[in-house]
C-alpha cells in the first residue's frame, strides 16, 4: 500500500536535524511532501521561495520528495495532497506537549490522517533553526549542524 506523508516545518533554514527526519521518514513512507509553512507568529529570515530553493539543493532529485508551500491548517492540506500521514519530528519532551496537541486537533479534524513522530537522532537534539540563526548572528560557527549550503546563505544574509 502506497503511504504519501506531508512534513511541515518553517525550515528557515534546513538543519540537518530536519535532514535526518526526512531520511528517515522515507525509510517508512513511500512518498515526501516537505511542506513550508507560512507562520505569521515567526519572523522568517529567508522568504519561503528561498527555503524551498535551500531546501531543493539540499534534498536533490529524489523522485519521492516533492516540496511545496502552504498557510493554513496542515490537516487541509494533506486532505486535498491525499496523504495519509503528516510527519513530524520531536527534539525534547518540552516540544512533546505542543506537537500532541496538533495530533489531536488534527485528528479530530480529520480522522483519516495520522501524524507519526519520529525522535530526532541524539546528534540533532539541541539543533534548532532559532538557535543556528542566533550563532550565526553573531559569527559562530554552525558546521555540522546544517548543510555547508546554507552555511554559505546564512553568511550573505549577516553580512548585509
Amino acid at each position: 500500500m502506497h503511504k504519501l506523508a506531508v512534513y511541515p516545518g518553517s525550515f528557515d533554514p534546513i538543519t540537518n536535524g530536519h535532514i535526518d527526519i526526512i531520511k528517515r521518514g522515507l525509510r517508512v513512507i513511500d512518498e515526501l511532501i516537505i511542506v513550508v509553512s507560512y507562520n505569521p507568529n515567526k519572523t522568517a529570515l529567508f522568504s519561503v521561495e528561498e527555503r524551498i530553493d535551500m531546501i531543493r539543493e539540499v534534498i536533490g532529485d529524489d523522485p519521492r520528495v516533492k516540496i511545496d508551500s502552504f498557510s493554513g491548517l496542515i490537516v487541509d492540506y494533506a486532505r486535498k495532497a491525499n496523504a495519509d500521514v503528516i510527519l513530524r519530528g520531536l527534539r525534547a519532551m518540552s516540544e512533546f506537549e505542543y506537537e500532541f496537541q496538533l495530533a489531536l486537533i488534527n485528528r479530530r479534524l480529520d480522522r483519516d490522517i495520522e501524524t507519526m513522530f519520529l525522535m530526532t537522532g541524539y546528534k540533532w537534539f539541541y539543533t534548532s533553526s532559532h538557535i543556528i540563526k542566533e550563532a550565526a548572528s553573531f559569527g559562530g560557527s554552525v558546521k555540522g549542524l546544517v548543510p555547508d549550503l546554507i552555511i554559505k546563505k546564512l553568511q550573505e544574509k549577516y553580512s548585509k
